[in-house]
């Protein structure tokens, strides 16, 4: 089985599924396709609006129900070497009525995947209360095992050897998209898939999420390089580092305050990331600093996501977010200044959270270069 963990690994999450279900007095869990359903049993099975669900039960075998023209695709997961029912379906079964009769009644943890039309019918059979699986069994999805812990340093080492050729890519006169051209092979050495690029030079910067254009680099520009891949199993890298063409030395008074502000506000989350400490906590930290500097108006965005089999995901280290972190948790810490029509810039890595603070899983240097 190419790009699975071993067999075992899934057996332990689904054992450890059911206990949580148990712990947490539900009758169990059923979980819809995507990140949640490769956790459980290495499957990415896409069956577009069709009913595609993995049923836990507090008590008694998983169920997996899929449409018959996708059972095939199950064999690429672990699924046929674990103590999991296989069921197929053909439309004008009701597997919907299927995946309830096989919980007790009781309360029931939907995965994050499910879309409304499947979570209203499943709420009005099974006439019980449903909670969202990913808080709920925060242990099971927000907390990263060893071995994906493994996977995510490996995912970040090679967002890492993209962002060391980067200062040799940012030469005056090139555009942003030839430069994102080059970042999209680099990161195709490193990883299976392109998640994204963003190059956003001097005053495109400013947008968060501005992808590329066609703007050709000056020397002096402010550029935000943040690039992501996925490679394995499936987990995600994702890291940003700001550039000056030309040089650090290129860049203005203005530019360089502005970045030791921006070090110092991600020092501050990181110092602040910790167990028993909120999300939102982490947030603060980082945004207290940026507004002692006077910039506070220029961070528009969250401090943090979480990351694994999703780019995005819970925690959000977000103003509000009173969710406690704990050892195993993985986000990013991401403070950013943006300037309107002039700059942006940006410093962001990913870091596990262990039991007596968080360590930082991509390592490139944080200075202006």
């Amino acid at each position: 089985m190419a790009d699975l963990f071993p067999v075992d690994v899934y057996d332990r999450r689904l054992t450890r599924a059911a206990e949580l279900c148990r712990e947490e007095g539900l009758a169990g869990l059923i979980i819809g396709t995507g990140p949640e359903l490769a956790y459980l049993t290495g499957s990415w099975v896409s069956s577009h609006e069709r009913l595609t669900v993995l049923v836990i039960p507090a008590e008694g075998r998983p169920v997996l129900l899929a449409p018959a023209t996708d059972i095939g695709d199950l064999e690429r997961s672990a699924l046929p070497h674990l103590d999991v029912v296989v069921r197929g379906w053909v439309d004008g079964d009701d597997a919907h009525a299927w995946a309830a009769a096989v919980l007790d009644h009781g309360p029931v943890a939907l995965g994050s995947s499910l879309t409304t039309v499947h979570v209203l019918r499943l709420q009005e059979l099974l006439d019980a209360p449903t909670l969202p699986a990913a808080t709920t069994l925060k242990e099971l999805f927000m907390r990263k095992d060893p071995a994906e812990i493994e996977e995510l340093a490996l995912a970040a080492a090679a967002i890492d050897r993209v962002h060391e050729r980067v200062p040799a890519l940012l030469r005056p006169g090139r555009t942003e998209a030839a430069v994102a051209a080059d970042l999209s092979a680099l990161i195709l050495k490193e990883h299976d898939v392109v998640d994204f690029v963003i190059v956003g030079s001097g005053p495109n910067g400013a947008n968060p999420h501005h992808s590329h254009s066609g703007r050709e680099l000056v020397t002096g520009d402010v550029v935000v390089v943040d690039v992501g891949g996925t490679r394995g199993p499936g987990y995600h890298s994702d890291s940003t580092r700001t550039y000056v063409v030309g040089g650090p030395g290129e860049a203005s008074r203005e530019v360089r305050n502005a970045y030791r502000v921006l070090q110092d506000a991600h020092g501050a989350a990181l110092a602040q990331a910790r167990p028993g400490v909120t999300a939102a906590s982490v947030d603060a930290a980082a945004r207290e600093v940026i507004e002692e500097a006077g910039l506070g108006e220029y961070f528009i965005h969250r401090t943090g996501h979480g990351i694994g089999l999703s780019t995005h995901e819970e925690p959000y280290i977000m103003a509000g977010n009173g969710l406690v972190l704990e050892p195993g948790m993985c986000f990013s810490i991401e403070p950013g200044i943006y300037l309107p029509g002039k700059w942006g810039m940006r410093l962001e890595d990913i870091v596990v959270v262990t039991d007596t603070g968080a360590e930082s899983l991509t390592r490139q240097e944080r200075e202006l270069r």
